[in-house]
């Protein structure tokens, strides 16, 4: 009788740790907060959206988004804090921008869970540089190995015999840095490779410096076509669709980026991609199924790489005559044992394009054009 009511205690004290892990998802609500771009922009926001909505309406939570009036820091808080008002027990934040903003909110609402992507609260400074952020136990951080995704590209690029290249960056924040950093450096090893002649590759190089499509812009891509560009790496958010547009004038051709972006117009050929819906998905999943966020996500910075499938190009190789699926995982592997290494390194914010000239080579010559 004594063991059996040991028992009873035991099963009822279990019952009631239970209950008091379980999350009621009839009272949560995700929310994700847009920075420059919106849900539509075929990028950025629309796939780290993605990730949100498909687990909401999988788990039966609520969703939304909210798109702050401006890309400020007060805009960002003021956004962030009427999606709380309204109920949001986790927001998910895609960019480096919303750094500062997660910075002041992460204090000030410690039960609420935090998500941003490209970048980490604790990287914020005062007007000297001082380190001020931190990174709480509330918010998960997450990178991506976007140098690695650019290198994926630029590599297949010159393996399918084109050697007049272009990049078209919108703002020179790091992730944007890194595409293009990665996109020359995947060049010039395919050009070594290949054992090409000195000055045999052109990248013609350049950051419009916002992440929207423009009459300008398409102007600036058109240009770059008519200069001799065979293919541009557009890597800017709605940047993308201008130069979606001179590409269908010109004939040419476009690389995608963050999602893969081969529906959006016949002149993508492929895309370097973030694993942006499945990490939200990751972290989300965290929260309300495997009950995780407090031991491996809550204040953790993680940098996903292709070794974590957390970066790659579609799986579709139709529109390449040259580069093959076997040459892309042959590609791939070497990235994930370390056969290649790629440098993450940037240059200053706002950067114009030259910090990208440290890797040229015999082979690869970078032609930097000032937007405007």
């Amino acid at each position: 009788m004594r063991k059996f009511l040991v028992l009873l205690l035991t099963l009822f004290t279990a019952i009631a740790l239970f209950g008091c892990n379980t999350i009621n998802l009839e009272e949560e609500k995700i929310v994700l907060i847009t920075d420059k771009g919106d849900i539509t922009d075929k990028s950025f926001n629309q796939g780290a959206y993605e990730g949100v909505k498909a687990y909401a309406e999988r788990m039966g939570i609520e969703y939304d988004y909210l798109k702050p009036n401006d890309a400020t820091d007060e805009e960002y808080i003021a956004a962030i804090e009427q999606a709380i008002t309204d109920g949001a027990t986790v927001i998910v934040t895609p960019g480096y921008l919303f750094e500062p903003a997660i910075n002041v909110v992460q204090h000030d609402y410690p039960k609420v869970k935090f998500i941003i992507l490209d970048g980490n609260p604790a990287n914020v400074s005062d007007v000297n540089f001082n380190p001020i952020g931190t990174l709480e136990d509330n918010v998960y951080s997450i990178f991506y190995a976007e140098e690695q995704a650019g290198f994926l590209v630029g590599y297949a690029a010159v393996k399918e015999g084109w050697r007049h290249l272009g990049f078209m960056g919108g703002m020179a924040v790091p992730a944007v840095q890194r595409y293009g950093h990665g996109f020359v450096q995947g060049a010039a090893k395919a050009a070594e490779e290949l054992g090409l002649a000195a000055d045999a590759i052109t990248i013609d190089y350049l950051y419009t410096g916002d992440f929207k499509a423009t009459p300008e812009v398409q102007t600036a891509a058109a240009s770059m076509y008519n200069g001799g560009a065979e293919v541009i790496f557009a890597c800017g958010g709605a940047v993308g669709q201008s130069v979606m547009a001179a590409a269908e004038s010109a004939g040419a051709y476009v690389i995608g980026v963050d999602v893969n972006q081969s529906g959006d117009s016949p002149t993508v050929v492929t895309s370097a991609m973030k694993s942006l819906s499945v990490s939200v998905e990751q972290a989300l999943t965290a929260i309300y199924e495997d009950n995780t966020w407090e031991k491996d996500f809550g204040g953790e910075s993680v940098i996903l790489t292709a070794a974590d499938d957390g970066v790659g190009m579609p799986n579709d190789f139709s529109k390449f005559d040259n580069f093959t699926k076997a040459d892309y995982d042959a590609l791939f592997a070497k990235l994930v044992d370390g056969t290649y290494v790629v440098s993450s390194v940037i240059g200053e914010f706002g950067d114009d394009g030259t910090a990208s000239k440290q890797f040229e080579t015999d082979e690869v010559s970078v032609n930097v054009i000032i937007f405007g």
